[in-house]
């Protein structure tokens, strides 16, 4: 008989598992199923990220590191990220500060790409032929050297920021611009942000630093 209370597909960004955890009895039992389910494909899941969409609020945060824990042992995979089935699928991720955010520990070195529906912070460079892909905002506590998209579902008030802003490609929204080849290396951390449809780079702490 088909259990329609978790349904799994696979995409060229990784896994997506859609739970209806309310259809269990307990975390326990949604949790077994759930390994049941992917280890049929383990050998296709190992390395990969898995989204897992479904009503956040019934899963507490001790349980979520729980679950995590057990995907990367039992199923080898690279990345876990939570996703709420009630937030509306198809609104434009807005504003700054707000919104899920991807925390990557690590440089994201050339050919590799990382796209998610929220902010971005990584802690590392964007290397040269590396590329970034955020509905929200990017945010790198390194250098950018690679190509940065964000905003990339209509977010107009995206902003892409970095110790060492030097990126091949640069796009919030639908405005895009290429840093010109004789580009001077920036001595502080920098902004980029859209002004009447113009992307503009300025100091993250204008009152300190002068141009």
């Amino acid at each position: 008989m088909y259990d329609d209370r978790i349904f799994i597909k696979g995409n060229k960004s990784g896994i997506t598992a859609i739970v209806k955890i309310d259809k269990f009895k307990d975390f326990e039992e949604m949790l077994e199923n759930l390994i049941e389910r992917l280890d049929v494909g383990k050998h296709f899941y190992k390395g990969a990220t898995l989204t897992l969409v479904a009503s956040l609020k019934l899963i507490n945060e001790r349980q979520m590191r729980r679950l995590r824990d057990v995907l990367f042992e039992e199923i080898l995979i690279k990345d876990c990220i939570f996703q709420d089935k009630d937030d509306k699928e198809n609104k434009i991720f807005t504003g700054i500060y707000e919104g899920r955010s991807k925390f990557l520990r690590r440089t994201v070195r050339s050919g590799q790409v990382i796209k998610y529906n929220g902010n971005i912070v990584i802690i590392g460079d964007v290397n040269s032929g590396a590329e970034i892909y955020a509905a929200g905002n990017i945010i790198v506590l390194g250098a950018i050297k690679g190509q940065v998209y964000a905003g990339t579902n209509g977010n107009n008030k995206a902003i892409i920021s970095a110790f060492s802003l030097q990126p091949e490609i640069l796009k919030i929204c639908n405005t895009l611009t290429i840093s010109p080849d004789d580009y001077e290396k920036p001595k502080y951390p920098e902004v980029a942000k859209l002004k009447d449809d113009n992307i503009i780079v300025e100091p993250y702490l204008p009152n300190k630093y002068i141009y």
